[in-house]
Parts: structure tokens; C-alpha cells; sequence
């Protein structure tokens, strides 16, 4: 089911996400609400959506690049590079707005997957970029937040094309 994304500034988007009890995660409820936050991400057009911006206060957010989709839950970052790139970055919860946020080149994250099994993922370049993304999501942190600087409107992306 396609979900409706909240736009800032809801204030569910800056809350902190509590944990999903493990013996949950393969509950009809995890399992479905997964499955939204998939479908809704996938209908939206995004490579990342986190269970807040649909709403949900719970450590839940999916990601799709080149290897499809995957699913994290109850993330944590355990290690972060030292060094750190600027890439431009948007989100579906602000939309038409983008800017240049400063992240860690490379992480390595331990998450669930749906399955409930546990996963450890060395992450670099724009996979590390949206898991950080997807993260700050769940602590009630926006990209808006860590902008160093605006760069194009969604109104000044579609003039350039033309």
C-alpha cells in the first residue's frame, strides 16, 4: 500500500525512533509495513525512505541502489571513515530542495533484514551517503539540518533541462 509522506515540518520527522522488538520483525504488522515503505519509496521515485517520513516512529528504513532493494532495521553505524566527502543530497519528506551535506566516504553498518536475520555491511560512496541519510531520519534529523550549502531548486533542475 502506498503510504502518504510527511513534509516538513511534521513533527513526527524530529522524533527519535524507538527499536523494533525482535520477535516482532517477522510479525504480519513489520512485515506489511515493510512492505509499504517499499512500495511507497519505489512510487515516489526515491533510493531511500525512512518509516518516519511515512509516519511511524519505529528504526525501520529501506534503501534501493543497483543491488535492488534492502531493508534495514534497528541500524547501527559501528564505524565511520575518517574522511569525509560533500555530495548533493534531497529527500522526499523536503521536496524541491537540495544541498551539499559533508558525510563519511565510508561506513560499516549492523541492521536486520526482514527475515530478522542479522547483517554487517561495509557501505561506501552513495550507499554509505543514503544509509547516513536514512539514519539521521530515524534520530529526528533532517538533511536540512547539516547543509553546507543550497544548491538547485526542483524549480531551477527542470529549467536546466529545457
Amino acid at each position: 500500500m502506498i503510504r502518504k509522506v510527511l513534509i516538513n515540518p511534521d513533527p513526527t520527522l524530529r522524533k527519535i525512533s524507538r527499536k523494533v522488538n525482535l520477535d516482532k520483525i517477522k510479525s504480519k504488522e513489520i512485515q506489511a509495513f515493510v512492505s509499504d515503505l517499499t512500495e511507497t519509496m519505489i512510487k515516489k521515485d526515491g533510493i531511500g525512505l525512512a518509516a518516519p517520513q511515512i509516519g511511524q516512529t519505529v528504526r525501520i528504513f529501506v534503501i534501493s541502489l543497483k543491488d535492488g532493494v534492502m531493508e534495514f532495521i534497528n541500524p547501527e553505524i559501528k564505524k565511520r571513515s575518517w574522511r569525509k566527502e560533500m555530495g548533493e543530497e534531497g529527500c522526499l519528506s523536503i521536496p524541491g530542495i537540495y544541498g551539499l551535506v559533508k558525510r563519511n566516504i565510508s561506513i560499516v553498518v549492523e541492521a536486520y533484514n526482514k527475515e530478522g536475520e542479522k547483517m554487517k555491511i561495509s557501505a561506501n560512496g552513495l550507499m554509505a551517503r543514503v544509509i547516513q541519510h536514512e539514519t539521521d531520519h530515524l534520530d529526528g534529523i533532517l538533511f536540512i539540518d547539516k547543509v553546507k550549502k543550497f544548491t538547485k531548486t526542483e524549480q531551477q533542475k527542470d529549467e536546466s533541462k529545457q
